[in-house]
């Protein structure tokens, strides 16, 4: 119980989100724009998990073309891409604080640690967590509660059943395991960021750091300063990734200033190292795996080869099964082995909520799969999408009044619908268009109208999916008589083969990320009345998103989009190709992403301060008397 002598608040919701990380800032996200009352915890000052400044690891997900990761995760990397065009982080952390600071029905908890749940009949009735900046617990009720902390702390605290280490090869006949189980994993990683200058930058390491002296320390794994990412600097898998976390960063902080010695000071090709300077190291470790729960499925090494068809797929993942040794940079061989995965593969509902505990679900690395899959479904941007998943199901478990399994059991294809229509691709699965779509003439400038309705929204080998247009092109959308338009839902191009990742050093001539130039930049919407006059319903000019949500709310006749630019230059009729999924007439427009509010004025703020607030304190002179402060 929370000690009497500090301040509890006590919080009433539908869902609680545990971890804001990638996979968790997405369900919470998710959950609150389906309607459900919704709280975050997390225990760091800002969101991002193991892809926020505090551990700056890149976001990965499927290989191949055409395969990345949408929804949520798009929308924030678009917005990075527009906001930051510098890759810097603290502007990233600010992308992702701002989505969740002013998403409607959300309430974030951040510096705020889980400590406690009170189970009753295999349901959790409530958490109490500890916000470290406050010195206040808070109570938590809610009717679901979605574990994405990564190192699934509600297992200890509710029972739930969970998995650790590594399965034998016999236990699911996985040939990629050992012989015989064990509690190994995969390790924790330090990273480090340099930056290049234009001078050199001597470097003396902390008298505590190891020394590497040779390049056969390093085997399999030195690039110098041409390292794409120092994922390599791991230990910790021999170790117990939890309860040893602090010494484990302890010996990465003596590993990671002693490679930067080693660049500087000893390697053969130092000199070209000369002008390169340690920008920037963490402190906090980044986790590749801990516990994992068990759910409905355990999704094993065989699903995976297989391309996950499942009947309940709700995600998907696409990364190579990418085991890495336990012992980490302490191994002298290759550091990690790949084992082939097909891209994409689909992810079962029923990997992602408990066995045993009615109203808990998860998402991130500690689903429900063995230590082989989830060396491949550990990646950032698939636990986005799991993340999105859960969340969405969470949601439709609230409005139904039923449990994550009655969710399988009764709404399945609802929750997958609602996903697709939130721009998630799932494997195998079309969506479905709005019945207002069922009496529509459709008509396009350009080619291939009928892409725009054939319920793909990204394109795949060998399959295009996009009406290719130039702007000023139109698409039109009429009905034989007036009818009511509730929006519009638009898909536009955001080039799913622009990884859209932040930087792991800075050059001295590096790029800057740019807005994708296949992404329609400005647009019209105009709309026809029963009169046939025409009126600009909406004109955009910056369109940054892939997903677009236009309101109507209106009688019409017909409806049409005009591209006028895209973000590569295409403008005037006739500029460079323009390409857009999907453009349909839905009868309820859904605001699923908020706008942001209009700026304020610092200096309306300040008038708002009562004067006696911002008064000088009245100070004594030399003599004893009081007097006033002045300029």
């Amino acid at each position: 119980m929370p000690n009497p002598a500090l301040h509890t608040e006590h919080h009433h919701v539908d869902i609680c989100v545990i971890g804001g990380g990638m996979a968790g800032l997405c369900a919470a996200l998710a959950s609150a724009r389906h309607n459900a009352r919704t709280l975050i915890i997390h225990d760091r000052p800002m969101f991002g998990g193991n892809a926020s400044s505090e551990v700056r690891m890149w976001i990965c997900g499927a290989h191949g073309k055409h395969n990345k990761e949408t929804g949520i995760l798009e929308e924030l990397q678009l917005e990075n891409l527009h906001r930051n065009p510098a890759g810097n982080y603290p502007v990233w952390d600010g992308v992702l604080h701002g989505k969740a600071l002013h998403q409607p029905h959300l309430t974030p908890l951040l510096n705020t640690t889980c400590l406690d749940a009170e189970t009753r009949d295999n349901h959790i009735v409530s958490v109490t967590a500890w916000q470290l900046t406050t010195q206040t617990f808070h109570h938590v009720t809610a009717s679901h509660f979605i574990d994405c902390s990564g190192d699934s702390i509600l297992a200890p605290l509710t029972g739930a059943p969970c998995r650790w280490g590594r399965e034998s090869c016999d236990e699911f006949g996985e040939d990629i395991e050992p012989a015989g189980a064990d509690r190994r994993t995969m390790g924790n990683s330090l990273l480090i960021q340099l930056r290049n200058t234009d001078a050199p930058q001597p470097f003396t390491p902390p008298p505590w750091a190891y020394q590497f002296d040779s390049p056969t320390d390093f085997e399999h794994r030195m690039q110098g300063v041409n390292a794409r990412n120092f994922w390599w600097v791991e230990v910790g898998g021999i170790d117990d990734t939890i309860h040893d976390a602090e010494a484990i960063r302890d010996e990465l902080m003596k590993i990671a200033y002693g490679i930067w010695d080693y660049i500087k000071n000893r390697a053969p090709e130092r000199d070209r190292a000369a002008n390169w300077e340690l920008y920037w190291i963490g402190r906090l470790p980044g986790k590749r795996e801990s516990r994992r729960y068990e759910g409905d499925h355990i999704l094993t090494q065989h699903d995976i080869e297989a391309g996950g068809r499942f009947d309940d797929v709700v995600a998907f993942g696409g990364w190579t099964m990418d085991d890495h040794h336990p012992a980490g940079l302490l191994y002298p061989g290759k550091p990690t082995l790949f084992h082939p995965a097909p891209s994409p593969y689909g992810i079962p509902y029923r990997c992602l909520y408990s066995r045993a505990i009615d109203n808990l679900l998860f998402a991130g690395r500690n689903i429900s799969v063995t230590h082989a899959a989830l060396s491949s479904t550990r990646v950032m941007a698939t636990c986005a999408v799991i993340g999105q998943a859960a969340g969405t199901a969470a949601a439709l478990a609230v409005a139904h009044g039923t449990s994550p399994r009655g969710v399988y059991q009764r709404h399945l294809g609802e929750l997958q619908q609602t996903l697709m229509d939130d721009d998630c691709y799932l494997p195998g699965l079309a969506r479905a268009a709005d019945a207002l779509m069922a009496g529509v003439t459709l008509q396009a400038d350009g080619q291939h109208a009928e892409r725009l309705v054939d319920g793909h929204d990204r394109d795949r080998e060998g399959e295009a999916h996009a009406w290719e247009g130039v702007a000023g092109d139109a698409i039109t959308l009429s009905w034989t008589t007036p009818t009511r338009v509730g929006g519009l839902r638009i898909t536009f191009d955001s080039d799913l083969n622009h990884h859209k990742r932040m930087p792991c050093a800075y050059p001295l001539d590096a790029s800057r990320c740019a807005m994708p130039g296949t992404l329609v930049k400005a647009y019209r919407i105009e709309t026809c009345d029963a009169d046939g006059h025409w009126h600009v319903a909406h004109h955009e000019t910056c369109n940054i998103q892939r997903l677009v949500r236009a309101r109507i709310e209106r009688d019409v006749t017909a409806v049409r989009l005009v591209p006028e630019a895209t973000w590569g230059g295409g403008a005037g009729g006739g500029g460079a190709t323009v390409r857009i999924f999907a453009f349909e007439a839905v009868q309820k427009h859904l605001d699923k992403i908020p706008d942001y509010p209009e700026r304020e004025r610092f200096a309306d703020v300040r008038a708002r301060v009562p004067a006696a607030d911002l008064a000088e304190p009245a100070k004594a002179d030399a003599g004893g008397t009081q007097r006033t402060h002045s300029a």
